[in-house]
């Protein structure tokens, strides 16, 4: 036999509302749970092993972090001032020792190159013979002198300006 049970819309409304309320109370619970686990792994992370707040924490680390920045950017100063000062500072020396006079037993004369990273310097050179000996002082600028060099006080300039551009590569 076929009994076919009707059932009215309100029941058919309690019914899936009882569904609804089920469902969702399983879902509380769940989220409850996972609320639950969250929290616990938050108050761990927040208690270190000292028992500081990691928000204080955070707060020192971003102190420190600024104060570093700060030391970075004087350190940064500091050295591009020195750089500057650097490049005119004398950082090579070459010297040519030579005999200026073919009756002379040794080579007791020299050319002596000093010069910065912009080639800018002096060279000094000694001329020696037995009666005497002279001493000359020509400014270099860039790699040139305004004086008239010799062939000696050339090759200094010359050897200093090739240590120069090997030394920036």
């Amino acid at each position: 036999m076929d009994t076919f049970v009707m059932i009215s819309s309100e029941w058919w409304a309690i019914l899936s509302l009882a569904v609804l309320l089920t469902a969702s109370f399983v879902v509380v619970l769940l989220l409850y749970r996972r609320l639950r686990r969250f929290e616990a792994a938050h108050k761990s992370l927040q208690a270190l092993s000292s028992g500081r707040d990691l928000d204080a924490l955070l707060e020192e680390l971003a102190e420190r972090q600024a104060q570093t920045a700060e030391g970075l950017a004087d350190c940064l100063t500091r050295v591009s001032r020195l750089e500057q000062k650097a490049r005119t500072l004398l950082q090579s020396a070459e010297l040519i020792r030579f005999n200026a006079f073919d009756n002379m037993g040794s080579d007791l004369s020299f050319a002596l190159g000093l010069l910065n990273e912009d080639g800018d310097g002096v060279v000094l050179s000694s001329i020696h013979n037995r009666e005497e000996s002279r001493v000359y002082a020509k400014p270099i600028k860039a790699g040139q002198s305004k004086y008239q060099l010799s062939n000696e006080e050339r090759e200094v300039i010359a050897r200093l300006m090739v240590q120069a551009i090997t030394h920036t590569k």
